[in-house]
């Protein structure tokens, strides 16, 4: 190839696919507008306590009775997992006027939910540490991408310091959200105007959500036979699930069923008193004192959501990859969770469509 591939996004997909062609030894950059890698994988720690390890506040877990392609890639990469907790009780909230109400779940082998050791962030440093450190560029935002006269690739970027490059590509990657694509690169010659629609219309996974985690010294609710686990009619967390490490302190997590608008209109702190009146309604006096609570509304998040995805969804989106045609076809190529038919949504999907762009790109080079 006379210029690399070049990856646009370094979110599980893009360096997925990055490690993909440095394993063929084929030339290519990646380009993250953040100053973090990770994309919608997003770990961090209590900042008192750093030593209780990370919690994610993006995508959490995965499933390996029908996840094939994310079992191998953990396999071969020696990320730690351990089997998330559902030990217990769980707890259903129907109004504020009747007490949460205990049931024990019958068992479902079917059901068995896997995390990571250290957080996702586990697993895309796993994958990071296979790429040469010169291949991924933080702090870029690729603004637009043209066809120039001779038929070659040319891509804007600008940096932190609003310096622009120019960097040509043998061929592209786009590993974003599909509406961050539409929205933010401008295409010389334009998208057709049915992939610019259908890049519009596809509603981003997780966008919409914000999601909190409340940390403490142990997971006392264990003690009163409770797994964490709680539906909830009354919120503002909807779905709460233990999310305490293997082994050590006590956390809970839960995605927050506030539509995003008014989540903006409350703030974080206001949410947060909300937060912890909840858990301490459901879990008693000894959730009343976190020892901090996490917090990531990805409605902010620019380089995740578009006003469109303040919207909640009502349903599951069609996910699904998108036809190219035109000057663009064997030029351009979409990967992101998003672009998975089958597992749209998860990381499996990131995975799975990040090989499926490298598979196109190789077979037309050869």
């Amino acid at each position: 190839m006379k210029h690399p591939v070049v990856i646009v996004g370094a979110g599980l997909s893009g360096l997925h696919a990055a490690s993909k062609f440095t394993d063929k030894g084929i030339p290519c950059r990646v380009l993250e507008a953040r100053d973090r890698i990770g994309g919608r994988a997003l770990s961090a720690t209590d900042p008192n306590r750093p030593d209780w390890g990370n919690f994610d506040l993006g995508a959490t877990w995965f499933w390996p009775q029908y996840e094939n392609t994310i079992v191998k890639t953990v396999e071969a990469l020696h990320v730690e997992t351990f089997v998330q907790y559902t030990e217990g009780a769980m707890l259903a909230e129907q109004s504020h006027q009747e007490a949460p109400k205990r049931f024990v779940l019958p068992d479902n082998p079917n059901a068995l939910s896997m995390r990571f050791k250290g957080g996702v962030q586990s697993l895309i440093d796993a994958i990071a540490d296979r790429i040469p450190q010169r291949v991924i560029e933080r702090n870029t935002q690729v603004k637009a991408i043209q066809i120039d006269k001779e038929d070659s690739i040319v891509i804007e970027t600008e940096l932190t310091d609003e310096k622009r490059e120019k960097i040509f590509a043998s061929a592209v990657i786009l590993a974003l959200p599909p509406r961050i694509i539409a929205n933010h690169i401008e295409f010389s010659p334009s998208l057709s105007s049915s992939l610019h629609n259908a890049l519009l219309d596809k509603a981003t996974w997780m966008a919409g959500q914000a999601k909190a985690v409340a940390i403490y010294d142990r997971p006392f609710w264990r003690e009163s036979g409770l797994s964490g686990f709680v539906s909830s009619r009354v919120g503002p967390l909807q779905e709460i699930h233990d999310a305490s490490p293997e082994h050590g302190c006590g956390a809970l997590f839960g995605f927050i069923g506030i539509p995003a608008k008014i989540r903006k209109e409350l703030g974080e702190n206001e949410i947060k008193e909300m937060i912890i009146d909840q858990l301490s309604r459901l879990f008693g006096d000894d959730a009343q004192n976190p020892e901090t609570i996490l917090y990531k509304d990805w409605s902010n998040d620019i380089e995740t959501a578009v006003e469109d995805d303040w919207e909640p969804l009502r349903n599951f989106p069609i996910y699904g990859p998108e036809k190219i045609i035109g000057q663009w076809q064997d030029k351009l190529f979409f990967a992101g969770t998003e672009s998975d038919s089958q597992f749209g949504g998860h990381l499996e999907g990131a995975l799975r469509s990040a090989e499926t762009a490298v598979d196109e790109i190789i077979n037309l080079k050869n």
